[in-house]
């Protein structure tokens, strides 16, 4: 960015300060952008066309907000620890598919009040061009609601769900990855609201892991931990926050009060990212796995801000 841009920035953060310190939800305010090219607006996940790499990147501040606004000198991407040159950039802000990935296995109890109260404030921020499914898991997923531009059925859905059985977490996000192949959406999402654990799924790890190497699925987890004892429980929010930040997206802790904010917040940050597109420095063939690595250098006087991207990119073989 220009020395005047920058400075414009920096100046406008520092005019948000004073609600920075009421936890207001307050963000950078972008500067309009020219339509992005029709290559720029392929489906917004990492994807590799021809020899041109889609990655797509949120940003937060120190108060775990979205930050919009910045420029493409603004960001370093990395391809298997080699510095690649940006050469498409856009923010992203198209319609979104999503799918919620709802735990009702014994172990949720009361938490499914606050459970469904967050699944509706992610719905209130929708665009009417978005759509949504919901799969419902506990001793087996179930796909409750098909895609669906009319978030109130899922809702009407939701409020006869309860809570039994034990949980076939993994089993519910294969079956909404398959799920999520039927959406034309260039954007698409994972909601998963759990609390961890899995103790009842055929697929193991690693095939679900593999699935979300071969998707462009970003996946968000709201987790609700706490209450239980047994190993696949401990090892719920290692899963969760495994699963969610191979993706790009992240995982949340959350107290049962505080879903619905997590979840409004995470439908916010689904609707602000960056797309960078380069074409990688070595452009081998190899249908190998390639890793990739973002670094925000924000403008002088912003404070530290942290991206989270997709990590990594099965390259073409051909």
């Amino acid at each position: 960015m220009k020395a005047r841009g920058a400075a414009g920035l920096a100046g406008g953060l520092m005019l948000l300060a004073p609600l920075l310190f009421l936890g207001q939800d307050v963000t950078i305010t972008p500067r309009p952008k020219p339509a992005p090219k029709e290559e720029e607006t392929r489906r917004a996940d990492i994807r590799v066309n021809t020899n041109l790499v889609l990655i797509p990147v949120t940003v937060n501040d120190p108060l775990n907000r979205p930050v919009s606004g910045l420029e493409k000198e603004h960001f370093r991407v990395y391809d298997d620890r080699v510095l690649q040159t940006i050469t498409t950039f856009a923010m992203d802000d198209e319609p979104i598919a999503a799918g919620l990935v709802f735990d009702t296995s014994g172990s949720m109890g009361d938490k499914l009040k606050r459970s469904r109260m967050a699944a509706a404030q992610f719905f209130k921020i929708s665009d009417p061009e978005d759509e949504f499914f919901l799969v419902e898991f506990d001793s087996a997923p179930r796909l409750v609601v098909p895609l669906t531009k009319d978030t109130g059925t899922i809702e009407n859905e939701l409020t006869f769900s309860k809570s039994k059985g034990s949980t076939a977490l993994l089993d519910a996000i294969y079956m909404a990855l398959q799920e999520m192949r039927k959406s034309k959406k260039n954007k698409r999402s994972l909601l998963i609201i759990s609390d961890g654990g899995d103790n009842n799924s055929r697929y193991s790890v690693k095939e679900v892991k593999d699935l979300i190497q071969e998707s462009d699925v970003l996946i968000y987890s709201i987790g609700v931990f706490g209450g239980g004892s047994t190993p696949e429980e401990a090892g719920g929010p290692e899963l969760l926050q495994h699963i969610s930040e191979q993706t790009g997206g992240r995982m949340f802790f959350a107290e049962p009060q505080d879903l619905p904010d997590v979840a409004k917040k995470i439908g916010i940050e689904l609707r602000n990212r960056y797309i960078l597109g380069y074409s990688p420095e070595n452009q081998v063939r190899d249908g190998k796995y390639h890793h990739v690595e973002v670094k925000v250098v924000p403008p002088h006087g912003l404070p530290h801000l942290q991206a989270h991207w997709r990590v990594g990119y099965n390259a073409p073989d051909r």
